[in-house]
Formats: structure tokens, C-alpha cells, sequence
């Protein structure tokens, strides 16, 4: 089970620091984020969409895969796009002890240049997100899941979740893994042409 558009009830299950959504008040900005790569076919297809339009993302990446494929992170950097922590082996928080999470995310520290973070299937412990934030982490969940990770919804039904809730402010999520490539591909052209003709701009999480 999950939801496409974050609600008020789930937040309130989280400490108040995490951020699911950014306050605008200059021009209206969407904020595309990518998880679980980097992937030799997904993630090289998202880098060329958004170069496509201009657009920068940020890419929350997990630490084993920036290691395997270290050209393809390095290409997602030079796009100009922001990273993320997103553990070394997409640890589930809520199945692990602190200190094993903390351990891991330190793992893919070795990797991965940020001070940004998603907790993998967005399950994380007050005690965790208290240690990541003494570490200097800024940890971010989504306004909007494409689902993606879906392999029972067709592509259309992917774009369709975003072109009912995407707005001005909105964290979106993505995933360049080979789980998602289908819808995502079908979904993320259409996503950048829908914001470019609402005149939002996208950018990365900082």
C-alpha cells in the first residue's frame, strides 16, 4: 500500500524537521527526484530528458550502485544535478537497529558527496533521523510518488498520478532502476513537457 500524494496523517508519523514539500515565493518551481541508481540504462535515459529541457533533478543514490557504476554518477555531477544519500544497501530503517543504519549510511558516505538524504521506502526511526541530523543531514521525503515501482499499474496510469497532483513546490519521486524503467520512461518526457508548458521551472533539492 502506498500514496501518491503525501497526506497529513503520514507526516504527522514523522519528526516535523523532514521536509515532504519546499515553500515558493519567487517563480513556481517542481522538484524531480530520482532513487535507487545509478543504472547503465535509467539513469543515462533521465540525464538525457532533462538535459533535454534544461532541467536539473537530484539523484538519490545508493552507495553499492555509485560504486559499480562510478562513471555514471560522475556523469549525473557534471549535469549539474544534486545527490543524495540513500544508504549503501537501500536499508529499511524500520527492520534494522540505529546503529546498523547509521553504519550503512556512513558505508555509502565513502561514495556519495552530500549532505542530503532519503530514507529508502521512506521508513525511518525518530532515533535515526536524530543521528543523521547531528550528522548534518537535511533528510527529504516527496509531496508526489509517480509509482513507478509499480509493476501492476501500466505507464499511463504513472503519468496520470503526477499530472493530477504535481504543483508549484512538489518533491516527486522517481526511480532509474530497471523496476521502474518502463513507466518511468513513458512518465518523465511527459512530466518535463507538462511543467515547461505550465511555465514551472525544475530544479535540484539543496
Amino acid at each position: 500500500m502506498y500514496l501518491v500524494k503525501s497526506s497529513i496523517i503520514l507526516k504527522r508519523l514523522y519528526p516535523s524537521s523532514l521536509v515532504w514539500k519546499i515553500s515558493e515565493d519567487v517563480k513556481p518551481t517542481v522538484y524531480i527526484t530520482f532513487d535507487d541508481g545509478p543504472h547503465p540504462i535509467a539513469t543515462p535515459f533521465a540525464l538525457m530528458q532533462l538535459a533535454k529541457y534544461g532541467a536539473r533533478a537530484t539523484f538519490f543514490c545508493i552507495g553499492k550502485n555509485v560504486a559499480e557504476y562510478p562513471n555514471i554518477y560522475a556523469d549525473i555531477l557534471r549535469g549539474g544535478h544534486s545527490v543524495g544519500n540513500h544508504t549503501h544497501n537501500h536499508f529499511n530503517g524500520w527492520k534494522c537497529s540505529t546503529k546498523e543504519y547509521i553504519a550503512n549510511v556512513r558505508l555509502a558516505e565513502t561514495y556519495i558527496s552530500t549532505k542530503l538524504f532519503r530514507p529508502p521506502y521512506g521508513r525511518i526511526k525518530r532515533t535515526q533521523v536524530k543521528r543523521l541530523e547531528n550528522m548534518g543531514y537535511r533528510i527529504f521525503m516527496w509531496d508526489v510518488l509517480s509509482a513507478d515501482f509499480d509493476i501492476d499499474i501500466i505507464p499511463e496510469k504513472c503519468w496520470e498520478n503526477i499530472e493530477m497532483n504535481l504543483r508549484p513546490g512538489s518533491i516527486l519521486v522517481f526511480h532509474d532502476s530497471a523496476k521502474a524503467f518502463d513507466r518511468m520512461s513513458y512518465a518523465l518526457p511527459r512530466t518535463l513537457a507538462f511543467c515547461k508548458e505550465m511555465g514551472w521551472d525544475v530544479k535540484s533539492l539543496k
